[in-house]
């Protein structure tokens, strides 16, 4: 199989923003009188959008009360559009795979569960010098990863059938949305979850680098 694209996720594999948005996070938390959490929890908050982000850093008993949830959801979207440049940056070894990509003139398409005005953002402020098409985030109308929605409009826009993607990620929801799409999942181990996470899910590939994912590209032209 020769692939013909590949699909990054945002948080967690292409770019480290654990730590702005844990801080946000927090700060919104501590304005509401709500206990904050330590950033390693935040791990496992992320990944599924900006709204389950807030639900899952409530307090159990506050998680369904949907006042609650939309103030501070739009508190949360305030605080982290003031700040989401502050820490984030791409991981080590993105920016020499993006190169590598570029010269191959292999095709590269974004897709988040953030916010599609964040995810936009951050891929132009932080990403510019490589070329993205699609960047997708989170849109109204448009069902969130793991539904396969979107990964399937991108293998529409593209021109290419979606087995012929790789699809990387670094959490559950990111493996369940390449297998439904029908694109290879390929796990990336330097992001927010873990290994036994990504296989149960249904990785067909684990990176421990980034630049091991030519490796991946050369082994599967032969």
């Amino acid at each position: 199989m020769r692939y013909k694209a590949v699909i990054f996720d945002l948080d967690g594999t292409l770019l480290n923003t654990l730590e702005d948005l844990a801080h946000s996070m927090n700060s919104v938390l501590h304005r509401f009188g709500f206990s904050s959490h330590p950033l390693h929890a935040y791990r496992h908050f992320v990944g599924d959008g900006m709204e389950t982000l807030v639900r899952r850093t409530l307090p159990p008993d506050r998680r369904e009360e949907e006042t609650t949830v939309a103030t501070c959801l739009a508190a949360m979207r305030r605080e982290y559009g003031l700040r989401w440049k502050e820490l984030t940056e791409p991981y080590p070894g993105i920016p020499q795979l993006l190169d590598a990509l570029t010269e191959r003139q292999l095709p590269r398409a974004v897709l988040s569960n953030k916010p599609d005005d964040f995810t936009r953002q951050m891929v132009e402020a932080l990403l510019s010098r490589w070329t993205f098409h699609p960047v997708f985030g989170e849109r109204p109308g448009v069902a969130k990863k793991p539904d396969p929605a979107g990964t399937l409009e991108i293998a529409r826009l593209l021109g290419f059938p979606p087995a012929e993607f790789l699809y990387l990620g670094d959490t559950n929801t990111d493996m369940q949305t390449a297998r439904a799409a029908g694109m290879h999942a390929v796990g990336v181990l330097w992001g927010f979850r873990g290994r036994e996470e990504l296989v149960a899910s249904g990785a067909e590939t684990l990176l421990e680098n980034p630049m091991d994912l030519l490796k991946l590209l050369d082994s599967m032209a032969g």
